[in-house]
């Protein structure tokens, strides 16, 4: 025998009766009639073939069967109500302008981005991946949201990791201490450059700039034949390169922070990818 369906009008009425305990009052909260509330939940006790409420003179109680079934029917009004909203966000529509370092922008944001455009499919994310140093001084004017590299503790907006500057180097080639150090960096302007002649300069290690280029592949092909060393982030840390420390005779890096800006007034559709990107990053992997 088929189970009798459950109308979200019939259940909305029980849990309005049950949680006023007076027809009078749950109609007035539905904005319906006694009437019309009376006829309802007669309908579902017949559906249901149970009692839900015991009725007197004074007022009205849920029976054993109506305070078992009332959770239940809570729980379909919520997933009913959540469902109705998937659905209609599902169809919004927009355009979402992303900033972001290279390295993120390939080898972190990408999975996030396809689950978000699974869930939404006609919002249409443009990403443009650099250097951030600068983007957060352009959202609203070209980007919605900035994905940017921060000195730990420093940065504004929303920080989503912690990452490490650690030294990377070539696996099959050994540095040569009594020479100047060559290091293959992004233009000015990467605080991972700054980071590293600084840190350098402190140490009194003689360094010389032997690559520079905005192509993070182009910086890990040099580095991995043992041209130059560089500084990465320690989350993105290139699989074919080997991390160097102060065995390696080089000073400790800083921290950063990755942090999340937003430019003022966000579209739904901006807002929804930042809270996704927050919410991706907030989940352990």
């Amino acid at each position: 025998m088929a189970s009798p369906a459950l109308d979200p009008d019939l259940l909305a009425a029980f849990v309005a009766v049950a949680d006023h305990r007076s027809f009078t009052r749950a109609a007035a909260a539905l904005n319906r009639t006694q009437a019309a509330v009376s006829m309802q939940i007669k309908r579902l006790e017949e559906r249901l073939q149970v009692e839900l409420f015991h009725r007197t003179k004074v007022g009205v109680s849920l029976s054993t069967a109506g305070e078992s079934f009332l959770g239940y029917a809570r729980r379909i009004l919520i997933l009913s109500d959540e469902a109705v909203g998937r659905l209609r966000e599902h169809k919004i529509e927009g355009r979402v302008r992303l900033g972001v370092m290279e390295d993120y922008g390939t080898l972190v944001i990408p999975s996030l981005l396809a689950s978000f455009i699974a869930g939404y499919p006609l919002i249409h994310v443009e990403m443009e991946t650099g250097l951030t140093c600068s983007m957060p001084d352009r959202l609203g004017e070209a980007f919605d949201l900035v994905i940017a590299m921060h000195p730990a503790g420093q940065g504004e907006g929303q920080v989503l990791r912690r990452e490490q500057a650690v030294w990377a180097g070539s696996p099959d080639h050994s540095l040569d201490s009594h020479s100047p150090l060559p290091l293959a960096l992004y233009p000015p302007g990467c605080l991972f450059r700054k980071w590293a002649v600084e840190a350098l300069e402190a140490a009194k290690r003689p360094w010389r700039l032997a690559f520079v280029s905005h192509s993070q592949a182009a910086v890990e092909a040099i580095v991995a034949q043992g041209l130059a060393v560089t500084a990465v982030k320690a989350g993105t840390f290139p699989r074919r390169l080997r991390a160097l420390s102060a065995d390696d005779g080089l000073p400790r890096l800083p921290d950063a922070d990755i942090c999340l800006h937003r430019a003022p007034g966000l579209s739904r559709a901006a807002d929804l990818l930042a809270k996704h990107l927050a919410a991706s990053f907030a989940t352990p992997d």
